[in-house]
């Protein structure tokens, strides 16, 4: 079974090929995605890498957690899932929707 791997901590400019490199000499890597910035497409800083087995994602964690890449000290370690947030008005810029005419 796959499991979903976070990557934190990435120097801005790191790239999804580098960050896929890096852990294919670990083991098969499933799907790599690096999360950016979706006006400027500048790196967040953090990525998702999904590796084939549990094993080779524990090797992973075990070698590149702590990792040095551009001066940058990696955080790796298993994924949470993505909690469900409900909706939260001060989201909208404080503008509340209302059924009133204007």
């Amino acid at each position: 079974m796959a499991k979903k791997l976070f990557v934190g901590s990435l120097p801005y400019s790191a790239t999804q090929p580098q960050i896929e490199e890096m852990f294919a000499k670990i083991g098969k890597v499933i799907s790599a995605q690096l999360i950016t910035d979706k006006y400027s497409g500048q790196s967040k800083g953090f990525a998702f890498v999904e590796m084939s087995t549990d094993e080779e994602a524990e090797k992973a964690i075990k070698e590149l957690n702590g990792y040095s890449m551009d001066g940058r000290s990696l955080v790796v370690n298993i994924a949470k899932p993505k909690e469900e947030r409900p909706f939260d008005n001060r989201r909208t810029g404080g503008f509340q929707r209302q059924n009133k005419r204007w």
